[in-house]
């Protein structure tokens, strides 16, 4: 295992994306850790030391690089980097009877996936060893409600989908979640989000590549994360929801913050509806206005041939989306001339304003496997917590160093890693397949049995 500064476009509340491969590859570095507490100021002047090493470097997630602990937030990665902060919006995915409406639902799942960047600050958590992996659950009393009518704004999210007294359900809904490392070089995980009861799933990989600019860090998505795919049972239908570029800036200032500057998309080809989100530039005087701007519009998934917002012809279009995606995002159907003009009379999407991250449900520690990531990382964290920082770089190089060893067996053994819970260690297309013991894993998560067979095998 060997940490990355790209982890750090991220932040306090929950774990960042791998990286893409390239032919770079340096021996791990390392400095020097001692129990002294750093304030943020110290902290920030280190780790920019670190990255000015960097400069010119194509991706630095290829990188091996260790970093001191004091520059670590006790989290691990697996456990941090997942797109339900709102897991209320995912499951109300694919209640609407109109496939406008269906997609305008997974919109507002889209603003929510990444609320912790609006909630937290950037931090870097424990990067994920081989074969490591992490499930938990979110036991819903409430979901995000339908789009009924598209025309209309539709209900809000419940400020606490946990809340039993806010309950709108009639009974708790659960939507379960697990995510492999499959891969370490290039770093990959797999992952796979499920609501039986919903006839709704997720799965994707994540990988990401990162680049030191001299002033911030731009990461873009990694060759095999091909985005989020979401499909729902009762209409067949598959979004695919693809990630825009981020830069961790205020490096500079010494007031770090996560911006976004790109165009993203996402597609349905059964009911050949399409949408384009373009995140705006940073202001001329380097304040990110956190704007985003969209449109909605059938197209041909035979000829997709649209990939910015102006080129989008007009009969083709059937909603606009306007808003801060830090703040609130609104829409209106086409047609509507007194929208276009006012934006008052346009409808509220999703205010993410008063929204926090819901906590998560994982098995008990006494039925977590070795290489499941709270336990395989409690010394590790308590160290940090601690504040034991000379404790906690010694147990992070006898981390790296095992897997290291473990990976020179392997290779002289001619035995070639295999992920434990999906088909394959990547697929070139981006959707991650479950074998039989990942279905397993996944049904023992919705009745509540967390038990698991040791692993056979650990990378670390």
């Amino acid at each position: 295992m060997t940490d990355t500064p790209t982890s750090t476009v991220v932040n306090s509340r929950e774990p960042s994306r791998p990286g893409t491969p390239t032919a770079l590859s340096t021996p791990p570095a390392t400095v020097a850790v001692t129990d002294k507490p750093q304030d943020d100021s110290s902290r920030l002047k280190l780790f920019l030391g670190l990255l000015r090493k960097f400069i010119g470097v194509p991706d630095m997630a290829a990188v091996r690089f260790s970093l001191p602990a004091q520059l670590i937030e006790p989290i691990p990665n697996l456990e941090y980097w997942h797109y339900l902060d709102r897991p209320e919006t995912f499951i109300s995915i694919g209640q609407s009877d109109s496939e406008l409406g269906r997609m305008l639902e997974v919109l507002r799942f889209w603003f929510t996936k990444d609320l912790k960047y609006v909630k937290g600050k950037p931090c870097k958590p424990y990067n994920s060893v081989l074969g490591e992996f992490f499930r938990c659950n979110w036991e819903l009393n409430a979901d995000a409600g339908a789009f009924t009518d598209p025309a209309k704004a539709p209900p809000q999210a419940p400020a606490d989908p946990l809340d039993k007294s806010k309950q709108n359900l009639e009974q708790p809904v659960t939507l379960s979640y697990m995510t492999e490392q499959t891969s370490h070089h290039p770093p990959v995980s797999a992952y796979y989000m499920e609501c039986p009861e919903r006839g709704i799933v997720g799965y994707g990989y994540d990988q990401l590549s990162a680049k030191f600019t001299g002033t911030a860090v731009r990461v873009i998505a990694g060759n095999f994360n091909q985005g989020i795919y979401i499909k729902l049972e009762k209409t067949g239908e598959e979004y695919q929801l693809t990630h825009p570029a981020a830069n961790l800036s205020g490096l500079l200032k010494g007031s770090l913050y996560i911006s976004v500057s790109d165009t993203c998309y996402i597609t349905c080809p059964q009911s050949k509806i399409k949408t384009i989100l373009t995140y705006a530039e940073e202001g001329w005087l380097g304040r990110a206005q956190n704007k985003v701007f969209g449109v909605v519009f059938r197209y041909d998934p035979e000829n997709d041939k649209y990939t910015r917002i102006k080129d989008v012809p007009d009969k083709d279009v059937l909603a606009k989306i306007d808003g801060c995606w830090q703040e609130q995002i609104f829409y209106w159907l086409a047609g509507d001339k007194k929208a276009e003009k006012d934006p008052s009379a346009r409808n509220l999407l999703m205010d993410v304003s008063p929204l926090m991250p819901v906590p998560k449900l994982c098995p008990p520690e006494e039925e977590q496997l070795v290489n499941e990531s709270r336990k395989f990382w409690k010394d590790l964290t308590a160290a940090i917590q601690e504040k034991r920082f000379a404790d906690a770089n010694r147990i992070k190089q006898t981390i790296e160093q095992n897997q290291r060893d473990k990976a020179a067996e392997r290779k002289a053994a001619g035995k070639p890693w295999a992920p434990r819970f999906f088909q394959e260690i990547t697929d070139p297309e981006g959707r991650p397949h479950l074998n039989e013991e990942g279905k397993q894993l996944m049904q023992g998560l919705q009745s509540k049995d967390f038990k698991l067979k040791e692993p056979e095998v650990t990378a670390a």
